[in-house]
Parts: structure tokens; C-alpha cells; sequence
């Protein structure tokens, strides 16, 4: 209850006195791949890169909230950091069931591995990540065969994938506010182990970096577990990292790390070091 009182209290000082003070230093561009005001990737190119890895995101915000223009500052934190960098939409829940929005990420993708190419830009060391529902999406297609024969995705050119604050599994016991936010992502008697990443995972030589927050307030630090369970039952690769900044409620480290300086927050900074080891 503590930690829940205390994500509601960071709402305030993340999305209005922060985010509003970031340099908007980049100019993304923006691609649409379908129809939906929410069918589109933004591209953001570094001025001054420091790495041939391109780092494809998947937002989060409950699935029923946000877009990439709205994380435009994460967009932002990587260029200044100097890595290319494509944030993918989604359509949105209540109004777009499961799986809809795995089917968006799946065509996003392909849409933005072909437009890098035709850009002449090196796609074969992509570094797949996403925060919260993001990490729900993006690890589904990482770690899925089922989807992405379904949907026809090449995740051979990913070379390492991390997640933050993720809902890998639908375990008892989950909180309300997920409970709240799946029974609006899935249609009524859909079978929810067709769109839980933890039952979907097969093997993979992918390796994985979970990062999770005992003091999340809104997700289990056990689905993160969950999820390394069965990673380690197929012999993959994975870490969890437990986040140690005291800003360590669920926005704060899954989003609100990327406001600050990689000095300034160690969750960044293990982020940035990962990539970098790949």
C-alpha cells in the first residue's frame, strides 16, 4: 500500500516538472505503417553516434494510454546518448482488444527493419527493450515463435532484449491496477495464456536483462522471477536487475529514469552498460 501511495505521488513531479524542462535537441522522424492515428514509429538519428546497435522501444502506459510522440523525451535521452533509436505505437486499449496490439508492434517492426534498410542503416545489432506494457509486447514477440511465425517477424538480428517493470505473468495474487488494466486488454473469455509472455517463451539465444523494483506499487517483483523461471527452464539467457535508486516506484524506473543524466540514476546506467557489453 505504501509503495502504491507513493506511485501516485510521483505522477506529478515525472510528467509536469521534468518532463516538461527536457531539451528537445532531435527532430524525429515519423513513419506511419497503417491507418489508426496510433499506427506509427518515430526515428530518432544521434548526432554523434557511439555505437552501430540500433535501440528499438515499445512505450508502455497500461496499453490503454500513450504513444511515442508522448516518450518522445526517452527518444530524445537516447539520440543525446548516441544511439539510433525507434519508439513503436500501438493501437490502444479499452476500444482495441488483445491482440491487437501485439499485431501492431509485430508490423511495426517489420515497417521500421525495412526503413532503416532503405536508409542504408546496419540493422543487424538491434537491442529490443520496453517498460511496463511495453515490456509485455516487446518480450511476446522477442521470445514468442508462435507470434512471430504468426506475424511473420525475423528477430534474428536482435541481439539482446531488455524489459522493465514488466508483467511476464498473470500469476494470483497480481494487483488490482493490473487486474484493472488486463480485464481491459482482453476480451472476456479469451484465454489469457495466449497473450502472457511467461507461457509463450521458447527457446531462444537471445539474452535478456529484467528490471524490477521491490517497491513498484503497481507490479509483483515476481513476475519478473516468473519469467527468469522459465527462461532457465529452456536453458536462455536472462538477468534481473533490482532497481536501487530511491526513486523506485513503478513510473519512476520504468520511465522516469530516462529524465536524468546516466550519472544521475544507477537504473539508466545499468541499461546503457548492458548494451554496451552486448
Amino acid at each position: 500500500m505504501i509503495d502504491y501511495i507513493r506511485e501516485n505521488f510521483s505522477y506529478y513531479p515525472i510528467y509536469y516538472r521534468l518532463l516538461f524542462k527536457t531539451k528537445k535537441e532531435f527532430t524525429p522522424e515519423r513513419v506511419d505503417y497503417g491507418s489508426d492515428k496510433e499506427q506509427y514509429f518515430l526515428y530518432y538519428e544521434p548526432a554523434k553516434r557511439v555505437s552501430d546497435k540500433v535501440v528499438v522501444w515499445v512505450h508502455g502506459g497500461g496499453w490503454n494510454a500513450g504513444n511515442p510522440k508522448f516518450f518522445d523525451y526517452v527518444g530524445q535521452n537516447m539520440a543525446r546518448a548516441g544511439y539510433r533509436f525507434v519508439s513503436l505505437g500501438y493501437r490502444l486499449s479499452p476500444k482495441n482488444k488483445y491482440p491487437v496490439q501485439i499485431e501492431d508492434v509485430c508490423a511495426a517492426f517489420n515497417t521500421a527493419l525495412k526503413y532503416l534498410k532503405e536508409k542504408g542503416i546496419d540493422t543487424s545489432k538491434i537491442v529490443l527493450s520496453g517498460p511496463s506494457a511495453g515490456a509485455h509486447l516487446s518480450s511476446i514477440m522477442c521470445f514468442s515463435r508462435k507470434v512471430q511465425e504468426q506475424y511473420k517477424v525475423d528477430v534474428s538480428d536482435i541481439i539482446g532484449y531488455v524489459g522493465f517493470g514488466g508483467p511476464y505473468s498473470f500469476r494470483v495474487g497480481q494487483t488490482m491496477t493490473l487486474k484493472m488494466l488486463t480485464g481491459m486488454l482482453f476480451a472476456k473469455g479469451y484465454d489469457r495464456t495466449e497473450g502472457e509472455p511467461r507461457s509463450l517463451m521458447d527457446k531462444s539465444d537471445i539474452p535478456m536483462l529484467l528490471i524490477q523494483s521491490r517497491h513498484d506499487g503497481l507490479m509483483e517483483f515476481e513476475c519478473a522471477e516468473d519469467f527468469a523461471d522459465k527462461a532457465k527452464e529452456l536453458g536462455n539467457k536472462f538477468e534481473i536487475y533490482e532497481v536501487e535508486d530511491k526513486r523506485n516506484t513503478h513510473s519512476w524506473y520504468t520511465a522516469g529514469c530516462f529524465l536524468f543524466e546516466r550519472s544521475e540514476n544507477k537504473t539508466l546506467d545499468k541499461f546503457m552498460s548492458w548494451i554496451e557489453e552486448l
